[in-house]
């Protein structure tokens, strides 16, 4: 074949052996609607992280401390008992502050690409830092504003739009009397 495609050869054919692309063929369309039916589900949702991998990353993290220590240890030449009560004592110091909340987890811009549940985690928090500075409530939803304004509008309407309803009737109403 010459260059993998097509002829194996491009002598005795009657062409040069370039090879093209077919650009005038139109190949058939998906019978799938290009727009979703359904806008709610084309909505935004924030990603979740799994609590699961995060409690997982803070455990991992304690661990690789404790054992930075005991290589510490290991190499200061301490006694295997004493290396083993001061891990225990670091794991349960650092248990103790994830605990109680000091330990707030890796700094946001520290983050790597291949975070992406500490990345959600962190986004959330900042979404919800701004919601709070900016005064918008926790049950928002997008457009709200768009239809207060709305019902405002029919509101202030809808006394004018009773009153032309009536001038109407009254209208038909004697009409109907000069017709009489």
């Amino acid at each position: 074949m010459s260059s993998n495609v097509g002829l194996t050869t491009p002598r005795g054919s009657g062409t040069s052996g370039y090879v093209q692309k077919n650009r005038s063929l139109l190949r058939p369309r998906d019978k799938i609607a290009p727009y979703p039916q359904d806008w709610e589900s084309a909505k935004h949702r924030q990603r979740q992280p799994d609590q699961d991998i995060l409690e997982h990353d803070r455990r991992r993290e304690i661990e690789v401390k404790v054992f930075t220590l005991r290589d510490k240890l290991e190499e200061e030449g301490v006694d295997e008992d004493e290396i083993d009560d001061q891990c225990d004592a670091l794991r349960k110091k650092l248990e103790e502050e994830r605990k109680q909340g000091k330990d707030t987890g890796p700094d946001a811009r520290n983050l790597k690409s291949h975070q992406v549940h500490d990345l959600a985690k962190a986004k959330i928090e900042e979404s919800e830092r701004l919601r709070k500075a900016f005064g918008i409530s926790a049950d928002y939803q997008e457009g709200s504003h768009w239809r207060k304004q709305e019902e405002r509008l029919r509101e202030s309407l809808a006394p004018k739009e009773e009153e032309a309803r009536r001038e109407r009737k009254e209208d038909v109403r004697r009409y109907k009397e000069e017709e009489d």
